[in-house]
């Protein structure tokens, strides 16, 4: 049992320069302290930050409404409360709220104190973060998550150059954080190079420090992306494959795809991504349909999951229910778990556990708006994850949780996981 002495929050900036919330939660043996991130490329069934809607402060993004519930109502119900888990807390919050997306509070609000609280339990027990979160959905963490690292980047997250939003490469030759940052930075650097060669221009990064060269189709991007490793001196499908992120809610409309100059229907949409994944050494695709377009994804799955990580995002939004639907409808094989987007640790860890019972590939993913603070690193961990999605090699809110990482490697010395797909090693022609 744990009681609940103060909560305090205050409006911080994110990676992006908007307003977010850091919120402290103060026990009587034990401080967490939490940033919370946000999202660009939203779900719809994502639980509601809550934002001030002032336009004359941040655009009306401004969160001081969140932070006055936190230093508010949220501080007075809980208050001197004796507190016997997380499920307690969290349910407690939800309750609070009485909303079903926490849209009175704030997603934002709710998240930050669940994972404050989180940080002080931690530090009452005398436990590292990694290790109080895999007690959370008893997990024995036995590898560090492969990394999934941004390198050229459309849709929301750059200038919608290209309307697919990342891709992103994934070392796969390498045995530990250490040697794939090192791959990583390699595979970067050779791609700021071609950048500045073929476009003629600086390195303009996108919110996740990922490189957006005005490319002109999707395939050019990939083109590069393989370019882009063999320069660095590694195998295409051998030593590093790629990932990439659809994002394609965002470019549906009127039950068609608009991918650049085409209009497709979803039939045509999953042969364009079958025909993306026959030529380039991709382990994953990420929202290769839109979010309602439960009727297609069924067949996408059939037509590339024996050897290609089927990605949910929008799809499932960490939703159980959703999550549900989808293993009912065999719609995807994996889920991109993303906590803000349910605004619980608890219930985050259903989704988690969800996921795992259905035998799925499970990728923790950061925002495109982040903050210094690593909490997500650790729960990657804690949680067993087999990917991290962490945004670039660049940017001081994506290296904090890369450091993190190593940190822990050091500590426990556990060994990185193994790629989910094994044939996606193998570079296209020999498969």
């Amino acid at each position: 049992m744990s009681t609940i002495v103060r909560l305090q929050a205050r409006e911080i900036l994110d990676s992006r320069g908007r307003p977010t919330v850091h919120a402290s939660c103060h026990t009587k043996t034990g401080l967490g302290e939490a940033s919370v991130p946000s999202g660009a490329s939203t779900g719809g069934a994502e639980a509601v930050e809550l934002r001030d809607r002032d336009p004359a402060r941040y655009g009306g993004l401004g969160c001081r409404g969140a932070v006055a519930n936190i230093n508010g109502e949220i501080h007075a119900a809980l208050e001197g409360l004796r507190i016997s888990s997380q499920a307690e807390l969290d349910a407690r919050l939800i309750a609070l709220d009485g909303t079903p997306d926490k849209s009175r509070l704030g997603a934002n609000a709710i998240l930050a104190v669940s994972i404050a609280f989180a940080r002080a339990i931690a530090a009452e027990r005398g436990l590292p973060l990694w290790q109080y979160f895999a007690g959370l959905v008893d997990v024995h963490p036995r590898t560090l998550p492969r990394l999934t690292i941004n390198l050229f980047s459309g849709g929301k997250h750059a200038g919608q150059q290209v309307p697919v939003q990342d891709t992103l490469i994934v070392p796969v030759s390498s045995t530990t954080i250490d040697e794939t940052l090192a791959i990583a930075y390699d595979v970067y650097q050779a791609a700021a190079e071609l950048t500045r060669r073929r476009y003629s221009m600086r390195l303009l990064r996108a919110d996740e420090g990922g490189l957006a060269p005005p490319f002109e189709e999707v395939d050019e991007m990939l083109e590069t992306a393989v370019e882009s490793i063999a320069r660095a001196g590694y195998t295409p499908g051998k030593d590093v494959v790629l990932a990439v992120d659809v994002a394609a809610s965002h470019f549906y409309r009127d039950g068609l795809y608009w991918l650049g100059k085409a209009r497709l229907t979803g039939e045509a949409m999953i042969a364009q991504l079958l025909q993306w994944t026959s030529s380039y050494p991709i382990i994953s695709i990420e929202d290769g349909l839109a979010e309602d377009d439960w009727e297609n994804w069924p067949s996408l799955l059939s037509a590339i999951g024996s050897r290609v990580l089927v990605v949910g995002d929008d799809l499932l939004c960490t939703h159980a229910d959703r999550i549900r639907r989808a293993i009912g409808a065999s719609a995807a094989n994996a889920l991109l778990l993303k906590v803000n987007q349910v605004g619980t640790l608890s219930e985050a860890g259903e989704a988690l556990r969800l996921a795992r019972s259905a035998g799925w590939c499970v990728v923790l993913s950061v925002r495109s708006g982040e903050t210094e603070d690593h909490w997500a690193a650790d729960l990657a961990v804690g949680w067993g994850a087999h990917q991290f999605k962490n945004g670039s090699i660049t940017q001081s809110e994506r290296l904090a949780k890369l450091n993190r990482l190593l940190e822990i490697e050091q500590m426990t010395r556990l060994p990185l996981s193994t790629i989910d797909i094994p044939s996606c090693m193998l570079n296209p022609a020999d498969r």
